[in-house]
């Protein structure tokens, strides 16, 4: 069990190199590889939920001793491209871009705000110490995805589908983990700051991260650079 957070790290690399492998155009593994690049920095991040949140044995016992761990950045790395790129897997789309004038609209006057209000919103919602920081975490990508969904409704299909899809991709993962790892999360996540509901054994806060994360991601690359995907 020392070596499960290692593992399915592992496990979710190859999930997302299978996925990488069967994107059929030059586009699309370019967004996934950028979507990738920018959750993968998000694993910098684990010292604000090590001990509140979890604490999973790591390699070197890293996490332990510093608040990081490699098995973060590989786990961010994999999640953020799977959660961005799921639906264009299954769906092959062509990307083009958002008109000049449609982006005069009135909606499209906020796009620098929504693209950062997941970290607008996070910090504040952080810095409330009875508040568990995964309860931060989910309002934010809530709130993320709610924004850019408003400012750019055309990508609101594709958002609430990436998080049907990554959200139901994530469950069966956990899952898998639990079925080898009976003991796992009680002895690894902090149930006692939680809401201590389990889903077969998976931390309700895990499956709201999961959809939340899929929702704002599917749109993320597409509403940073001004792009739609077309069917």
């Amino acid at each position: 069990m020392s070596y499960a957070y290692a593992l399915w790290s592992g496990l979710l690399l190859a999930i997302w190199l299978l996925v990488f492998a069967g994107l059929t155009s030059s586009a699309g593994r370019r967004q996934m590889l950028v979507t990738s690049a920018l959750t993968a920095a998000l694993g910098l991040t684990e010292p604000l939920f090590v001990p509140e949140y979890w604490n999973p044995p790591t390699l070197f016992d890293l996490a332990q001793r510093t608040g990081f761990d490699l098995e973060s950045l590989i786990f961010a790395f994999a999640a953020g491209g799977l959660a961005g790129s799921l639906y264009e897997w299954l769906f092959p789309v062509r990307h083009r871009s958002v008109p000049d004038a449609e982006r005069l609209g009135r909606g499209h006057r906020w796009h620098g705000l929504a693209l950062v209000s997941p970290a607008v919103v996070f910090l504040p919602l952080y810095l409330v110490d009875m508040l568990n920081p995964i309860y931060a975490v989910i309002v934010a990508l809530a709130l993320g995805g709610t924004f850019t969904a408003w400012c750019r409704p055309d990508l609101l299909p594709k958002m609430l589908t990436g998080s049907v899809l990554f959200g139901a991709l994530y469950f069966l993962f956990f899952v898998s983990l639990v079925w080898v790892h009976p003991a796992y999360v009680e002895q690894v996540w902090n149930l006692a700051g939680l809401s201590g509901v389990l889903l077969l054994g998976v931390p309700l806060e895990e499956v709201l991260f999961a959809l939340g994360l899929g929702f704002l991601w599917s749109g993320a690359y597409e509403h940073l650079l001004w792009s739609r995907a077309a069917r």
